[in-house]
């Protein structure tokens, strides 16, 4: 069951006081509180969790503080949808709103490899007019033997670098929970010039150790990849573990899935399946062509699968894109060979304004046919 209480509410108000200790006297049954701040006011939940059935949706509507409460199925507790259209979703994280209606591009570098190249791709981004890039330092590899990322080596003057260009917002791959301290040590020491994203990469979505330390953070957004090799329940399952530790941030990253028939493609391309996460979910829906495709083939039209498949995501109304560029891709030490190009950049930036105003458009129609 989940308790809605009053915007803004204050918890040291009487109503809050008196409606917390009723719940948290009902017999056998666990109370756990999320905030979700949105761009004008402050939401309070409290997900009452064990044996709900015998309880009684008016008596709880009646308490003080409350405005409405909701019954939600066993599936994704937190971050499902639960047929309640007035809950809300997405976030605002430095000054950048995540929802299922925006729409925000993180191009950079897959791995950081040097301060010039680091430089290079974030003056690019700002003389594109972009705020939100991906930086990967701790990069996990199937081959032991594979660049491992320069981990926090490289932090101080990727932070420094990304106040100096503007730049909000930056998607950092974590595989273990000692990250989290490390950027954050780095982050103050630079004098917090950005934000961070936390990105749990796709041979971790079923860490959950790793999860649920990520998840005790509220600090940081989550961006959590679909596991490669797993079904979409069980990977929206563990995005529920991020949210049932109390960071609800998150955002659900389609990345292609992994079998014999992707062929050409590094992975079979997923897209399809952004508005069924966001059917499902209140999640907002990021796209990652480049580790889909893996590739800079070209189709007879001329135009690359990278922005094919870039506009099939976006036409279908994802809300997040992370793309690799890099401004020598033949000296990537990570998957140089499906980097875009800096000077693809501004390319790049308007197919995809032409897919999302097609979205848009199709958005329009269904509406005079609803």
């Amino acid at each position: 069951m989940l308790v809605i209480l009053h915007p803004n509410i204050d918890e040291n108000s009487a109503a809050f006081q008196t409606t917390w200790t009723h719940l948290e006297n009902l017999p056998r049954i666990r109370i756990q509180k999320h905030e979700v701040q949105g761009r004008q006011q402050k939401l309070t939940e409290i997900y009452l969790i064990g044996d709900t059935k015998r309880l009684s949706l008016e008596a709880i509507a009646a308490l003080p503080a409350v405005e409405r409460v909701v019954r939600i199925s066993e599936e994704y507790r937190i971050l499902g949808r639960h047929q309640d259209e007035q809950r809300a979703i997405g976030f605002d994280y430095n000054g950048i709103h995540f929802d299922q209606d925006t729409l925000v591009i993180f191009a950079g570098l897959c791995a950081v490899d040097t301060k010039e190249h680091v430089e290079a791709m974030l003056r690019a981004l700002r003389e594109n007019g972009q705020t939100c890039t991906r930086m990967g330092a701790y990069k996990p590899r199937t081959n032991p033997y594979s660049f491992q990322g320069h981990g926090k080596g490289c932090l101080p003057y990727v932070f420094e670098l990304a106040g100096k260009y503007g730049i909000k917002v930056i998607a950092i791959e974590v595989t273990h929970e000692n990250h989290l301290e490390e950027i954050d040590q780095c982050l103050a020491q630079a004098g917090e010039p950005t934000g961070v994203m936390m990105q749990i990469g796709t041979r971790n979505t079923q860490n959950f150790e790793l999860l649920k330390a990520i998840g005790r953070q509220k600090k940081y957004p989550v961006l959590l990849k679909r596991g490669f090799g797993i079904s979409l329940a069980e990977s929206l399952n563990a995005a529920e573990y991020l949210a049932s530790e109390g960071n609800s941030n998150v955002v659900f990253c389609l990345r292609g899935m992994k079998n014999s028939f992707a062929e050409p493609h590094r992975n079979m391309v997923d897209f399809s399946h952004v508005p069924v996460v966001k059917r499902l979910t209140r999640m907002p829906v990021c796209i990652d062509p480049s580790h889909s495709v893996g590739s800079r083939d070209r189709a007879p039209d001329g135009i690359l699968d990278i922005f094919h498949t870039t506009a099939q995501g976006v036409i279908a109304g994802a809300n997040m894109i992370l793309v690799d560029f890099h401004p020598e891709p033949a000296k990537a030490l990570v998957d140089g060979p499906q980097a875009l190009l800096l000077e693809e950049l501004p390319l790049f930036l308007a197919d995809i304004d032409i897919a999302r105003q097609a979205y848009l458009q199709r958005l329009q129609l269904s509406k005079k046919g609803a």
